[in-house]
């Protein structure tokens, strides 16, 4: 069997095939760094995790790129109010670049410490978007010399209606909006490039200002992954409109194809709905350490859903799953060392986790091998060990 996914490019299972042979080139969509980040928004960065150490358990060699965004546009964009602006006034910090950059350091930082704790492998290249900022401008002025732009009173827009492919991505192009109204824009669905700040920013052949945040991902993306690549992955809520806003932008600049596999994860819910640090209901990891359980017990409990499949936190739900956690690492204490894998077992394992990243039933086979008391204790560590590669609690 061969590594297959679900792409919401063609919204199917495909079986991954990777631009070159035997390598993997992905990206994913990091953090905007202005707070926290709360406990559902993690589960992204576990998608791009489990996809790279499927991919490394397969013996494929991995290229993987994060982006981390540390800039604002000084007002208003296509999203609604600017995060990194809602940072600083939540800070009381006067709106300066300089104190940008110390918000976007600061929790760049802990947004590190987080990944870490929940053992989620660091990329190789996590690349800021502020020291990106000519990679930008590269790729506005390529869209405007092939006609795909234009400039309204307050920035450099992309012409939606000019590229007829637009949101194909989920076939979710009709209807997509952007949340701000704006009485100059050709059409609703257009979003900014390029937004003009006389008193903050970056010089552009434009005029001073931010970059939009669609184009940031793909100028730092193709920086480091080339124009064309395998795996791009992020959040649900990404799909309808960031993503087929770096999809048009960027196939338009480069008159190629952007990404081949399209990869989304669920959302992680509460009682009331959504989690949501706007709902009051952002729950940080560091709520959940001070609550007394271990970040591992908090990936156990992803791991025990599909990353297709929502899920609905709560403390007796982490409850449960810190206590099989636990269970599993007192197992882990009971076995031996000097074992070898068992190839009936890895073969099980695989095969479920090839199967667009099932990890819960890839968590299933190793309960299953546990028990197996006709496995010397040594085969059942070092199966273990093997399974840990991709589950990557720690074991």
């Amino acid at each position: 069997m061969a590594l297959k996914l679900h792409n919401t490019l063609t919204n199917s299972v495909e079986e991954f095939v990777p631009i070159t042979p035997g390598q993997v080139s992905m990206y994913h969509c990091g953090p905007t760094v202005y707070d926290y980040v709360h406990v559902g928004n993690l589960r992204a960065f576990l998608l791009g995790d489990i996809v790279r150490r499927t991919c490394e358990y397969l013996g494929l060699k991995v290229r993987q790129v994060m982006n981390i965004t540390d800039v604002g546009i000084g007002g208003n964009n296509d999203e609604g109010e600017d995060k990194i602006l809602s940072g600083l006034k939540r800070e009381g910090k006067e709106v300066t670049m300089e104190n940008m950059k110390t918000l976007g350091d600061f929790y760049t930082e802990r947004f590190k410490e987080d990944t870490a704790a929940l053992n989620i492998l660091p990329p190789h290249v996590l690349p800021k978007a502020s020291e990106h900022i000519a990679e930008m401008i590269g790729i506005i002025q390529a869209l405007d010399s092939k006609g795909f732009t234009y400039k309204i009173d307050d920035g450099v827009y992309f012409d939606t209606s000019k590229d007829p492919h637009y949101g194909k991505l989920g076939k979710l192009g009709k209807g997509l909006e952007s949340r701000i109204e704006n009485s100059q824009k050709k059409n609703a669905r257009d979003f900014a490039l390029w937004k003009f700040n006389s008193n903050l920013g970056f010089p552009s052949p434009w005029g001073q200002g931010f970059p939009g945040w669609h184009i940031e991902c793909s100028a730092m993306s193709t920086t480091y992954l080339g124009k064309s690549f395998d795996i791009h992955t992020g959040g649900l809520d990404l799909a309808p409109v960031h993503h087929n806003n770096e999809i048009a932008q960027s196939e338009n600049a480069c008159g190629c194809e952007f990404v081949r596999y399209w990869l989304h994860n669920e959302f992680v819910n509460v009682a009331q709905g959504k989690m949501a640090k706007s709902e009051g209901t952002g729950l940080t990891l560091s709520d959940v350490t001070k609550a007394g359980f271990s970040p591992l017990a908090y990936r156990y409990f992803l791991l025990l859903a599909h990353y297709r499949s929502p899920v609905t936190f709560s403390w007796e739900a982490l409850t449960a799953a810190e206590n099989a956690y636990e269970k599993l690492k007192k197992t882990v204490e009971s076995l031996e060392e000097g074992g070898i894998v068992d190839a009936d077992y890895k073969a099980k394992f695989t095969e479920k986790i090839e199967n667009d990243l099932n990890t819960p039933q890839a968590l299933a086979v190793a309960w299953t091998m546990l028990k197996d008391k006709a496995l010397p204790p040594s085969v059942r560590l070092a199966t273990l060990k093997d399974f840990d590669k991709v589950l990557g609690l720690g074991l």
